[in-house]
Formats: C-alpha cells, sequence, structure tokens
C-alpha cells in the first residue's frame, strides 16, 4: 500500500470519528439537556367567549396546541378562541395531544373533532413527524384523511394548519442537528404546503415567520429547551390569528 492511500485511509478514519463523536455528544445533550415540562392538563371545552354568530371551532395537534411549556391560558389556543370572540360567540374544543404526530392526529382525534362539527379547525402538528423522521407520504395520506373527515362533518368548515415549527431554531438542538432538522422541517412542511393548496386551505406560517426570533432569542423556550414558553407563543399567536382572519373572509 503507498504512503498516499495510507495517508488518505488515516485522514479518512479521523474524520468518520470525529463525526462519531460528534453525533455521540450531540445525541446526549439532547437527551439530556434542559429540565422536564409536563403537558398541562387543561379543559377540553373552554367556556364559551364572546357574542354574535355562533362559531365552533377545534383546535387539532400536538404538545403546542396545549401550550405545554407555559400555562393553557397563555398559549395560542385559547389566544386565538379570544381573537375569534370578538367576532364570534366562540365554543371551542382542543383535541391536542402532547406528542401527536399525523397518524395520531387522524387516529385518536379525529373522531371527537367530527362529532363537534367545527366551523373551524385549526391543526397544529408536523413537529414530532420532523423529529421522528416520518415519511412524507405517511404525513400526507393522514393528513389528507383527517381533512376529508372534517370535511364530511361539516362540508363549508374552515381549516388552518401550521406545518412544522422550524425545528433547527430549537435551543436544544445543537449544531449538526440543527442542520438536519432545517431539512426535515423543510421537508415536512413541503408536503404539507402541498395539501393546502390541493385543498384550498390556510397556511399558518409558524416557521417562516417566527424561525428567526426563535434562533436569536433561545429564552423565548420553555425549561426543557424545546417547547416554547409564554413569550414564545406569544409570537405564534399573531401569525395564527391572521390565518384564522384570511380563512373566515375566503370563499
Amino acid at each position: 500500500m503507498s504512503m498516499n492511500r495510507m495517508r488518505i485511509i488515516i485522514i479518512l478514519s479521523v474524520i468518520f470519528g470525529l463525526l462519531l463523536i460528534t453525533f455521540v455528544v450531540e445525541g446526549l445533550y439532547i437527551r439530556f439537556a434542559g429540565s422536564s415540562v409536563p403537558a398541562p392538563t387543561i379543559p377540553r371545552r373552554y367556556p364559551i367567549l364572546g357574542t354574535g354568530p355562533e362559531l365552533r371551532y377545534v383546535v387539532m395537534g400536538d404538545s403546542t396546541s396545549i401550550s405545554q411549556g407555559s400555562d393553557y391560558d397563555e398559549g395560542y389556543a385559547v389566544a386565538s378562541a379570544h381573537h375569534l370572540a370578538k367576532t364570534y360567540q366562540v365554543s371551542m374544543l382542543n383535541t391536542g395531544v402532547s406528542g401527536a404526530t399525523a397518524e395520531t392526529v387522524r387516529r385518536d382525534q379525529l373522531a371527537e373533532a367530527k362529532t363537534f362539527r367545527p366551523d373551524v379547525a385549526l391543526i397544529a402538528v408536523g413537529a414530532n413527524d420532523a423529529t421522528k423522521f416520518t415519511k412524507g407520504k405517511v404525513v400526507g395520506d393522514n393528513i389528507q384523511q383527517i381533512i376529508d373527515g372534517l370535511r364530511e362533518a361539516n362540508p363549508a368548515v374552515k381549516i388552518i394548519m401550521t406545518g412544522s415549527p422550524a425545528m433547527d431554531s430549537v435551543s436544544r438542538f445543537p449544531f449538526i442537528s440543527k442542520w438536519i432538522m432545517n431539512v426535515r422541517t423543510k421537508q415536512v412542511n413541503a408536503v404539507f404546503t402541498e395539501l393546502i393548496n390541493k385543498n384550498n386551505l390556510t397556511l399558518a406560517p409558524i416557521a417562516q415567520e417566527t424561525r428567526q426570533a426563535f434562533l436569536d432569542d433561545p429564552s423565548l423556550t420553555a425549561a426543557d429547551k424545546f417547547h416554547p414558553n409564554a413569550r414564545g407563543y406569544a409570537f405564534w399567536t399573531p401569525v395564527i390569528n391572521r390565518a384564522l382572519d384570511q380563512a373566515l373572509t375566503r370563499n
């Protein structure tokens, strides 16, 4: 074996070793960084808000839909219900569950949402599909079934989707993991964009509009370095409120 070939093998071995060490260190950091924040116990049916035409509002999704990382009343579900209550008499059902993916929203939340027959549905899911590397087809098939189910219950329902937040802006993910999460966010959200266009839905572009704020200010994240805290959710709320207004004015 020539010296040049031996040198190349040594260099590649060192690079591989460094990458392996980096992945192990990052994995340990992701596993142990921050302190746990429990999922709050929430009222599934919120007190009726506002006056005016009756509007049934369902929030479906993952831990962010139940404001994990803050108090429930400080999250976007309650804040958006109050926003709608400026014009409508709002009855809100929240079916959100911590850890939900597109598949578990369809499996565990859709039936209850259909029984509620919502006029407006906010579907806030995608983050766990990004971090769990769910295949795009699986995400898309489950979301389409959710859309079809909601429209079966009420053909006039207005559906708003957040897609995945910018997972590379989560302070729990360091260095290489941030790059991977950026790619995963884009992959998952490409699926949502296609479905939104196909089904004439409304996007609440959380990833695009709040990513930089979280990158610039990690203090917007809760003690677990993963979920937003009350200040973090306050950055999401206006994005969702604008999407609700847009959906309600669309034919």
